[in-house]
């Protein structure tokens, strides 16, 4: 890894220069104030089969058995508060064969069980940190002469217990992945659009009798990086499905990993540094994106558009990888382009638990994608506005802050260049936060040079210097700057060796 950081800082031409323009003064999209959220593996939740430690998987999951995670610690409050506002989504592959405490009969003795000490100190645990909360609830539907046959008897149970008890679920899915069944259960359980339309509406009925407020997602379809939906017609059933419902969606989701571990049985882009640093490689996203967004407005208009579940690579995230400097910036780029491309909501596998943890469950200490969250949380409001960037190397973003007549911007430098910046559209400069490390795979980063820590459960932006150079952007680098009372004009950056 150090060798690529140096060959790449040695390479880029000196003279490079990037233009950045506002293209409009007037915001392009708007986001929900949950837009950065994430999800806790119903695996890690339960004690299922898990990632850290093994080095393969077994039918989407797993191959090591965890115990269930204690949702009971100080620390894991204080760090999820500080991501405050946010949905929490409970999901993942054992979500379609777990068996609720309200169940009747236990389908496999394999299978675990949520059980209502669990469910209750899961409920106690989102409203003790003021989450939203999606569910995913079961489908587990593994015969074809089974699809269309959904029986509602144990989510409207398990969500009956849950208004009873002065809960409430937010957002309600069915199943997990639906179109990659054949990949996880075998060729023979995976549903077709048209039978699975008719389980999903059956869903959707029993949902909203039971809990009208209740927003239902679906289809929460996965997409392989170069891949999308994979094999044609078994898979590519989110367009005929979105069409063939009977009953309307609140949230078309859809899910998304740019990259795939060595844990993955399949690896259409390998989770290595020269991938995760390429802006091709991130690129991908805006297509897929720009298709569901196609199929929403055609079929589901009155939905919104979530990416229901994204980390940086499929089974666990990548071993000393995704837990590291490195994986900043794709996590970086893809809140920023997500946003662009009208995402509401931005789900992030996991908050706890795998390499691509936020948080490392062993050690319960922020991993360096903490840290780009908080500081979008802390900086980045709803508005969205569409900026340029000439240089393929820095890719930028400009938000609203959180008060009228702010703006940040998000610039990220995937070269090995310092620029000096100057943005007269955005207008006065304000404070500006930037995201380095002494090396790529570094497991601790730094804000404005300073390690960031909690201290007595808090952290603020207080705790940071001012950077000396309000213009400059430094290699390998996240920034966000913010704004005041915005003007018009143009932008231009200039690499500081010019200067």
């Amino acid at each position: 890894m150090n060798l690529l950081f140096r060959r790449r800082t040695s390479n880029l031409p000196k003279s490079a220069i990037a233009n950045i323009n506002l293209t409009s003064e007037l915001p392009c999209h708007q986001l929900d104030d949950r837009y950065l959220s994430f999800s806790i593996d119903i695996s890690v939740l339960v004690g299922g089969h898990w990632w850290e430690g093994g080095s393969g998987s077994s039918r989407g999951l797993g191959t090591q058995k965890v115990p269930p995670i204690d949702l009971n610690q100080p620390k894991l409050d204080a760090l999820v508060q500080a991501l405050a506002p946010a949905y929490l989504r409970i999901g993942g592959s054992e979500a379609d064969t777990i068996r609720y405490f309200c169940d009747q009969d236990l389908s496999s003795p394999d299978d675990c069980e949520l059980t209502q000490i669990i469910w209750d100190r899961l409920l106690d645990f989102i409203n003790r940190n003021q989450l939203g909360f999606m569910f995913t609830f079961r489908y587990g539907l593994f015969a074809r002469q089974e699809h269309g046959q959904w029986n509602p008897f144990a989510a409207t149970k398990l969500l009956a217990y849950t208004l009873a008890r002065g809960s409430h679920i937010d957002v309600a899915e069915l199943g997990n992945e639906l179109n990659a069944y054949w990949a996880f259960h075998g060729l023979s359980a995976q549903p077709r659009a048209t039978t699975l339309a008719a389980d999903y509406s059956r869903f959707i009925r029993s949902v909203k009798k039971l809990s009208p407020e209740t927003r239902v997602a679906g289809p929460g379809s996965a997409f392989w990086p170069r891949l999308g939906e994979t094999i044609r017609p078994l898979s590519n059933i989110t367009d005929s499905f979105l069409e063939q419902l009977e009953e309307p969606l609140d949230i078309v989701d859809w899910h998304y990993y740019p990259f795939q571990s060595s844990r993955s049985p399949i690896r259409t882009r390998a989770a290595r540094l020269e991938n995760l640093l390429a802006p091709t490689s991130l690129q991908e996203f805006s297509k897929h994106a720009e298709r569901l967004r196609q199929w929403q407005q055609h079929h589901q208009p009155q939905a919104q558009l979530w990416t229901g579940e994204t980390g940086s690579a499929q089974c666990g995230g990548q071993p000393k990888l995704s837990d590291r400097f490195a994986s900043c910036f794709w996590w970086a780029d893809q809140l920023g382009r997500g946003a662009l491309h009208g995402q509401k909501v931005m789900i992030r596998q996991s908050l706890i638990g795998g390499d691509y943890g936020l948080i490392n469950r062993r050690t319960m200490k922020p991993n360096p994608d903490f840290w780009v969250s908080w500081l979008w949380k802390k900086l980045i409001g709803p508005d969205v506005y569409q900026v340029q960037s000439s240089h393929p190397d820095l890719l930028v973003y400009c938000h609203g802050g959180h008060k009228p007549n702010k703006r940040t911007l998000l610039i990220i430098n995937l070269s090995g260049k310092s620029y000096r910046v100057k943005c007269p559209q955005l207008g006065r400069e304000g404070k500006r936060f930037e995201i380095t490390a002494a090396k790529l795979n570094a497991k601790k980063i730094l804000i404005n040079g300073k390690q960031p820590k909690f201290r007595m459960g808090r952290v603020s932006l207080k705790d940071f210097p001012k950077l000396a150079k309000l213009d400059l952007v430094a290699p390998y680098s996240i920034n966000f700057w913010t704004y005041s009372t915005a003007n018009t004009g143009s932008s231009t950056l200039v690499p500081a060796a010019a200067r």
